[in-house]
């Protein structure tokens, strides 16, 4: 699972609410007929590889078998069908959509019933950074993978109304009590231990790593070593983009990943302390294969997937956005961003009915996009025909 989580976002997490779903037309989805929805076909099919692995009976979404998302048996038909669509004929993968699926515009309710189909869209990436097996020659912050006395709890399985929120620590005299902190880690709580995956040269890079969640680090003899999520330390996610807000230190309509990473390069003295705010701490563990893996359990496609909140929507499910580019966008600056998208993907700054985290793959573009991307914007939901959205 990939953590998409983006580390500057600073408009505020919604209060208590809902996800509200009402039934749409193909035709009312902004771009729809002129959209390249053969390029979202491979990132579907790899969700539907992950339904075929999942009993008959299994719950796609939440609310179990009745919830949003329906069944795995309600996915096998449009699953079934997708392998006679070419990916390279945007026309026939628009008519398998068309003829298989349902909309629904998705909008955040509460219990006036008052709500908005307008959300926050960042995006993330997969860095790259310099690394090395062993501690030495500038090579000094470990990546640990998952302590073995981490105990990870999944809340949803004692109580419906926690579903999608698990907690993390460790066991002392048999209570689970909270695990280490960022800070606590840093200074050595792991150390001796035989966790480090590996040893990078940047405290920064290895941050910006955590708030990924997953990466590709180049070592000494120029092999890459891809490493994805393992895990986390169970604490909340504290974005420090807000916090340097809060401080005066960055005027909010500039934050962006990479006037973060300006202030700590300039303020080494206060990196530490700004870094360590962010109390969550992340595990990873080596991830060959063709991307990143997303809580989902399929790899993600650049441009493709999506990190969604999986307490509002389903995970595997196909979703049109509806938002723009950043205006820092060198190639499509301020311009529309409208193409069908996969949820595939959540993480712990990703929450509300209309929130969403773009996976850029990685890159200096993808870099540029993910660290820029604050945008305004709305999506659209899209089940078969054979699920009913309850109350939709």
């Amino acid at each position: 699972m990939a953590v998409a989580a983006a580390s500057f976002a600073c408009a505020p997490v919604p209060g208590p609410e809902r996800a509200v779903f009402v039934e749409s037309r193909f035709a009312a989805l902004p771009g729809w007929h002129t959209g390249a929805q053969g390029d979202a076909v491979p990132a579907f099919r790899r969700s539907c590889e992950v339904f075929a692995t999942r009993p008959a009976t299994a719950a796609i979404g939440p609310g179990g078998p009745g919830g949003i998302g329906g069944t795995v048996a309600q996915w096998r038909a449009v699953c079934r069908a997708l392998q006679a669509v070419p990916a390279d004929d945007h026309g026939a993968a628009r008519d398998f959509f068309e003829r298989g699926f349902v909309t629904y515009r998705v909008s955040a309710g509460n219990d006036s019933g008052d709500g908005s189909d307008d959300g926050l869209f960042t995006g993330y990436y997969e860095p790259t950074l310099a690394g090395a097996r062993r501690a030495g020659g500038g090579f000094t912050v470990p990546i640990y993978a998952p302590p073995p006395d981490l105990v990870t709890a999944d809340l949803g399985r004692f109580r419906d109304d926690l579903e999608g929120l698990r907690i993390g620590g460790r066991l002392v005299a048999r209570t689970l009590v909270p695990y280490a902190t960022r800070a606590e880690i840093a200074d050595g709580a792991l150390a001796g231990r035989g966790l480090e995956l590996v040893w990078v040269d940047d405290a920064v890079d290895a941050f910006f790593l955590h708030i990924q969640g997953s990466g590709r680090v180049t070592l000494r003899d120029g092999s890459v070593l891809r490493i994805g999520f393992a895990g986390s330390n169970g604490h909340p996610y504290t974005a420090i983009g807000k916090l340097l807000v809060a401080r005066g230190a960055i005027e909010r309509e500039h934050v962006s990943m990479q006037s973060i990473r300006a202030w700590l390069g300039a303020h080494p003295a206060k990196a530490r302390d700004i870094m360590a705010a962010n109390a969550r701490y992340i595990f990873f563990r080596v991830r060959p294969g063709a991307g990143p893996i997303g809580a989902h359990g399929a790899a993600l496609t650049a441009g493709r997937s999506i990190a969604v909140d999986r307490r509002a929507l389903p995970l595997g499910a196909p979703l049109w956005l509806d938002t723009s580019y950043p205006a820092a966008d060198s190639q499509m600056p301020g311009r529309p961003l409208r193409r069908l998208m996969v949820a595939q993907d959540t993480g712990a700054a990703i929450t509300g009915a209309v929130r969403g985290d773009v996976f850029w793959g990685h890159g200096e573009t993808a870099a540029r996009r993910a660290g820029h991307m604050q945008q305004r914007g709305r999506y659209f939901l899209l089940l078969p025909k054979d699920v009913r959205v309850p109350g939709g």
